[in-house]
C-alpha cells in the first residue's frame, strides 16, 4: 500500500467518523428528547440538517427512533467502507455486505458512544457536581434514560447510585457481542467506524 493509498484511507475515516459521531448523537438526542436548545444540540442540528432533510421526507421519525438519522448513519458508513476498499483495491463478492458491516459499525458506535458518555457522567459528577455547562447538562440528559431503568431495580443504598455499574456491564456484553457479530460476517479489522 503506498502513502498516497494510506493518506487518503486516513482522510476518508477521519471524514466519515467525526460525521457519524454527529449523526450518532443526533440519534441519541432525539431519543432521550434532550434539550434541543442547548448550544451543543444546535450545532449537531445544524451540521446534520441538510441531508436529515432529504431523508425524512420518505422516512419520518417515529416515536422516540428518528429513521432518518438511522438510514443516513448506515449511509454515510457504507460510503466510507466502499470508498475505503476502492482504494484498497478490493471489492466483496457481494456488495450487500457492505450494509451488514455498516450495521455492525453503527451498532458499536452506539454502544461505545453510551460507554464514553456514562464515563464522562461518573467523572463530571465527581468534579464538576451541579455545573450548568452545556455539555454537562447534555451529558446528563442523554445517560438518564438509559440508567433509570437500572436504578428502579436496584434498592436505595443511602445515596449511592450502583446502577452506573449494572449499565457498565451490559455495555460490555454488547461489545462482547458485537465483536463476534464483526467475526461472524468477516468484517475486516479497522474497515468499520466503531469497532
Amino acid at each position: 500500500m503506498g502513502a498516497t493509498t494510506e493518506i487518503g484511507i486516513y482522510l476518508i475515516q477521519t471524514v466519515t467518523s467525526l460525521y457519524l459521531i454527529l449523526i450518532i448523537l443526533r440519534l441519541i438526542l432525539h431519543a432521550s428528547r434532550a434539550d434541543f436548545f442547548n448550544p451543543i444540540s444546535q450545532f449537531i442540528a445544524r451540521v446534520t440538517n441538510p441531508p436529515l432533510r432529504v431523508l425524512r421526507r420518505g422516512l419520518p421519525s417515529s416515536g422516540r427512533i428518528d429513521l432518518s438519522c438511522v438510514a443516513l448513519a448506515l449511509l454515510v458508513q457504507s460510503l466510507g467502507i466502499a470508498l475505503t476498499l476502492l482504494l484498497i483495491g478490493y471489492m466483496p463478492p457481494n456488495p450487500a455486505i457492505i450494509i451488514l458491516w455498516s450495521c455492525v459499525g453503527i451498532l458499536g458506535l452506539l454502544v461505545n458512544t453510551y460507554f464514553f458518555a456514562l464515563l464522562a457522567m461518573i467523572i463530571l459528577s465527581w468534579v464538576a457536581a451541579g455545573s450548568r455547562h452545556p455539555a454537562i447538562l447534555l451529558i446528563y440528559q442523554i445517560t438518564e434514560p438509559v440508567m433509570a431503568p437500572f436504578r428502579s431495580l436496584l434498592p436505595n443504598f443511602g445515596g449511592l447510585d450502583f446502577s452506573p455499574i449494572l449499565l457498565f456491564i451490559l455495555i460490555n456484553v454488547l461489545q462482547i457481542a458485537l465483536r463476534h457479530m464483526a467475526v461472524a460476517v468477516e468484517l475486516p479489522a479497522r474497515l468499520v467506524i466503531g469497532l
